[in-house]
C-alpha cells in the first residue's frame, strides 16, 4: 500500500505538471520558450495522463480564451454545467468557429503532434490517446508489477480531472474570488490551485493569459512556476514571461 500511495503521488505530480507547464503554458499560451526535447519531456507527461492531441488541447484552450463566458465559449458553466464538464468532449470534430490550421498554426507544423492529431477527428485522437496510456501502463506492469502499474493510471485519471474540474469550478463566480476586475467569470479557488500545480488562479491568469505565473499572492502557491523558474536558471527555458503583479 505505501507503494501504490507513494508512486500515485509522484506520477500525479509528474503527469500535472505534464498538463499545466506543457500543454497549458508552453504550448496554449507560448508563455515560455524552450528547446524541443524539453517541451515534449512535459507534453509526453501530460499526454500520458490521457489529455489527448496537444493541438487539440491547445486549439480549444485557445478559443476558450478567445471567446470566454459566451456562447462561442467551448465550455463554460454559463450554459450547463453538464456541458461545460463533459459534454463539450463529445464533439466528432472541430465547431466551424474552432480550426487549428488557423488558430494554431505553430503546433500544426510540428509532426508529432500532427501525427497525434489523426486529421482532427476527436474520437479517433482520443482513443490513440488511451491506447498508448494503456500500453504505457502495460509495459509498467511487465517490468515494475502491479502496484506501479496501478498507481501510475490512476494517477492518469486523476490529473484527467484537473481541467475538467477547473473549466466549471473556476468559472463559478460565488466559488472562488478575484484580484482582477475581468469580464468574465473566472475566479481563484484555493484547493483547485492546490490541486493543479497552480492552475487554480484562474482569475489571475484570465487577466494576464500570456504569464507564465499564475500565483501572484504570498498565499497563491504555483509549483509550475517554480519548476519554469528553476528551468530558465539552468538554461532549460528562455523568454519567460512574468507578472507584472507578482511578488515572486
Amino acid at each position: 500500500m505505501v507503494t501504490l500511495l507513494s508512486v500515485f503521488i509522484f506520477c500525479y505530480i509528474l503527469h500535472a505538471l505534464g498538463v499545466t507547464i506543457g500543454y497549458h503554458r508552453l504550448l496554449s499560451h507560448r508563455a515560455f520558450t524552450a528547446p524541443k526535447f524539453v517541451e515534449y519531456f512535459w507534453v509526453l507527461l501530460g499526454y500520458l495522463a490521457f489529455e489527448g492531441s496537444p493541438i487539440w488541447w491547445a486549439t480549444v484552450h485557445r478559443a476558450h480564451h478567445r471567446h470566454v463566458d459566451t456562447d462561442l465559449d467551448p465550455h463554460s458553466p454559463r450554459y450547463g454545467l453538464k456541458n461545460a464538464h463533459l459534454g463539450w468532449l463529445m464533439h466528432d470534430n472541430y465547431p466551424a468557429h474552432i480550426d487549428p490550421d488557423t488558430q494554431a498554426k505553430d503546433l500544426v507544423k510540428d509532426p508529432i503532434y500532427r501525427f497525434l492529431e489523426l486529421g482532427g477527428d476527436w474520437n479517433k485522437a482520443h482513443a490513440l490517446t488511451f491506447a498508448i496510456g494503456i500500453t504505457f501502463r502495460l509495459i509498467l506492469l511487465y517490468f515494475f508489477g502491479w502496484q506501479v502499474a496501478l498507481a501510475s493510471a490512476l494517477a492518469g485519471v486523476a490529473v484527467l480531472q484537473i481541467p475538467l474540474m477547473l473549466n466549471v469550478i473556476c468559472h463559478i463566480p460565488k466559488l472562488g474570488y478575484k484580484n482582477f476586475a475581468t469580464t468574465d467569470d473566472s475566479v481563484n479557488v484555493w484547493w483547485v490551485g492546490i490541486l493543479a500545480m497552480g492552475e487554480g488562479w484562474h482569475n489571475n491568469h484570465h487577466a494576464e493569459p500570456g504569464s507564465a505565473q499564475t500565483g501572484i499572492k504570498p498565499w497563491e502557491f504555483d509549483l509550475s512556476w517554480i519548476i519554469i523558474r528553476v528551468m530558465k536558471r539552468l538554461g532549460l527555458a528562455d523568454n519567460v514571461n512574468k507578472s507584472k503583479y507578482g511578488i515572486m
